[in-house]
């Protein structure tokens, strides 16, 4: 496995931003300048182990996998577990200003099995969750925040943060924020369920203009990078990725959980997650949502590349990965990093070492020396349907004029005499 030594690019001097124009760059903000990108590399067999390590907008990282906000990271005590485990960085469960306002049911999750409505010893494919982001006091988050980078100070480690459409509000978030340490912010405009009435989460995400504006203020205070949410329950997610780097995030992360209802239980009829006989719908994740996710991934990376191609921004793919070769597919469409929530959720905080060794075998298998000799790899082979009828056309064509024969007496070889005969053969 790669070596697990940590750098951390400190930031230092670092002023908010006063303008956010369509052609603001984000790394002029961080200082920092857009890695140069690799092609592909053949290393020999001899040589060490693939190296896991990533550098996201200045942040250096031992491997690419990053606990996904969520119950993973909702406390001190289970975020030291999984720096302790090795994971490349932490994002810690959503918070606010006023926690009181946050007030969470039981149960709250539901899980779907892969066979028919009451299995219980099919496997789990998808999990739903109708939580709240932390209901537990700002200060007390703020504290464990300062504590981990006190402790970890060479592990990366970042906020996630939420509030109400008032800008005064967002600023004082930012800012006690900041004060503990943390290396970077990810801004939830994309929880799904909870609070809309408020204009928090996806009825931000789901709303350009509004999302403009919302970025813009953040943009203008804050001091670290800045990774927007995305939501998957909108028409194109291109369009609030756009929006978000335009006005000056550094990063996208994509995707939070699918708007959904889980299902009814068909002996008493009420739907699950079920409290006191009701529920409400709620965001779906786990491995039924990955091709999902790596449709929305693929689409934000292709924008990213063909609008925003030279800037030091970044992209963290999220949903259902379960496996190294999960997350392989990921940085194939031009991933960074690796988010895993519920993941960690159903086989713990010591699976990133799984992760991590299941990644390298696909590395070893392809001779990739670094993420970057293949990240972004397999989106030069999408393209539209039309096209696809284009080229089936032409290697349909090309197929038949081989199976024509040989076009000159020069072109018989010895070792394929009988099936180069059989190639002019009419019947």
């Amino acid at each position: 496995m790669a070596s697990m030594g940590f750098a951390l690019t400190r930031f230092s001097g670092l002023a908010a931003k006063t303008s956010l124009s369509a052609d603001f760059d984000p790394s002029s903000r961080r200082n920092l300048r857009p890695p140069t990108r690799v092609g592909l590399k053949i290393t020999s067999a001899a040589e060490s182990e693939p190296d896991l390590s990533v550098t996201v907008n200045g942040l250096k990282m031992p491997n690419p996998f990053v606990i996904g906000s969520g119950p993973p990271g909702t406390n001190y005590t289970v975020m030291k577990r999984a720096f302790d485990e090795g994971w490349g960085g932490v994002i810690a469960k959503t918070v606010s200003l006023d926690a009181s306002k946050v007030i969470n049911v039981t149960p709250r999750y539901a899980r779907l099995r892969a066979g028919s409505n009451g299995s219980a010893k099919t496997d789990v494919i998808g999990w739903q969750n109708i939580e709240l982001i932390s209901d537990r006091p700002l200060e007390t988050m703020l504290k464990e925040f300062k504590k981990l980078k006190q402790e970890y100070p060479d592990r990366i480690l970042i906020a996630s943060i939420m509030e109400e459409y008032n800008r005064t509000a967002w600023e004082e978030l930012i800012d006690r924020v900041e004060q503990t340490g943390v290396d970077a912010l990810e801004i939830n405009f994309s929880c799904p369920h909870g609070m809309p009435e408020r204009r928090m989460g996806a009825a931000v995400g789901q709303d350009c203009a509004l999302l403009e504006e919302v970025c813009g203020w953040i943009n203008a205070k804050a001091t670290v990078p800045v990774w927007a949410k995305m939501t998957p329950n909108i028409t194109d997610i291109t369009e609030p990725s756009r929006v978000s780097l335009k006005t000056g995030c550094e990063g996208i992360s994509a995707i939070n959980t699918i708007m959904s209802v889980m299902g009814i239980d068909l002996k008493t009829l009420h739907p699950e997650p079920c409290v006191e006989g009701y529920s409400t719908p709620g965001g779906y994740s786990y491995k039924a949502v990955r091709p999902i996710a790596l449709a929305k991934v693929m689409n934000i990376a292709q924008m990213m590349k063909s609008e925003f191609g030279g800037k030091d921004l970044s992209l963290s793919g999220i949903g259902g990965v379960e496996t190294g070769y999960d997350a392989a597919e990921f940085i194939l469409l031009g991933s960074n990093t690796v988010q895993v929530c519920t993941g960690v959720m159903v086989h713990g905080y010591g699976h990133v070492k799984t992760l991590c060794a299941e990644l390298q075998d696909f590395m070893k298998q392809h001779n990739f020396s670094t993420i970057e000799d293949f990240r972004g790899h397999s989106l030069q082979y999408f393209t539209t349907h039309t096209d696809l009828v284009r080229r089936q056309k032409e290697a349909i064509e090309q197929r038949k004029a081989e199976k024509r024969g040989l076009k000159s007496d020069k072109d018989w070889t010895g070792d394929g005499f009988v099936k180069e005969t059989e190639s002019m053969v009419s019947n």
